[in-house]
């Protein structure tokens, strides 16, 4: 019997001309791809790399730090784009380049006090549970001022922006409206704080309206390595 085969799935250049048509329709430069790497091995990050990918977001501390010592001479931009426990804080202070979901008051000392000051200001996202789902992480919207105040109070992190997972309702009107709300968030968040530059939301199968309500950077996996999981049976020794 043949082994499997992987699922077709589209190319680099075929995301990155999508995420080019849609950024084309609003203002502001072309929304950033982050290549989102969960269960995928290291040899595909690096496939991807090799394709010019260079940014990739991962959803599990140490998933991500085996990755990161495979990887290591390609020089990645590293994003935590899963929930972070506070007992691994100071692990992703010192391995990562971005935290995308800092969502509590207590995450923010101890990222800041964890960062080593060789590798500079860790980047952060607040991320909010803007559908407020009870099995979401996120903090709510209105507890977004507050947490953005706590981290100016550190210059060893940088506040960039905001991150958010709407609920995956098959009513895109519904998930439009979420987007949209978050675009309202972030507009107000940069009329308060400088350097505000990143609206990260969208994936696999809705990026491209997530693009057209603000999105600056749009987390894509399984568009990108096929579904997640995916590994082609060993063949029987001959």
């Amino acid at each position: 019997m043949s082994p499997p085969q992987p699922p077709t799935q589209p190319s680099l250049d075929g995301i990155l001309a999508r995420i080019r048509r849609a950024s084309a329709l609003r203002a502001g430069p072309p929304a950033r791809l982050l290549a989102v790497g969960k269960t995928q091995p290291a040899e595909a990050l690096a496939a991807l790399h090799a394709q010019g990918q260079t940014a990739f977001g991962e959803n599990y501390v140490q998933e991500a730090l085996a990755k990161q010592a495979a990887l290591a001479e390609l020089g990645l931009e590293w994003h935590l784009i899963g929930p972070l426990q506070s007992n691994k804080a100071a692990l992703a202070a010192a391995h990562f380049d971005w935290i995308q979901t800092l969502d509590r008051a207590k995450l923010v000392p101890l990222l800041a006090r964890a960062r080593p000051p060789e590798r500079g200001p860790l980047q952060v996202l607040i991320q909010v549970n803007i559908d407020d789902e009870a099995s979401k992480s996120g903090c709510a919207p209105e507890a977004v001022p507050e947490l953005a105040r706590l981290i100016a109070q550190h210059p060893a992190l940088r506040l960039r922006g905001l991150m958010a997972i709407p609920a995956p309702d098959p009513d895109f009107d519904r998930r439009r409206a979420a987007f949209r709300c978050m675009r309202r968030l972030f507009e107000a968040l940069g009329s308060e704080h400088g350097g505000i530059d990143t609206l990260s939301m969208g994936m696999s199968d809705d990026f491209e309206l997530a693009i057209a309500e603000g999105a600056t950077l749009v987390r894509i996996g399984s568009a990108l390595f096929g579904p997640r999981g995916f590994r082609p049976r060993a063949s029987r020794p001959a």
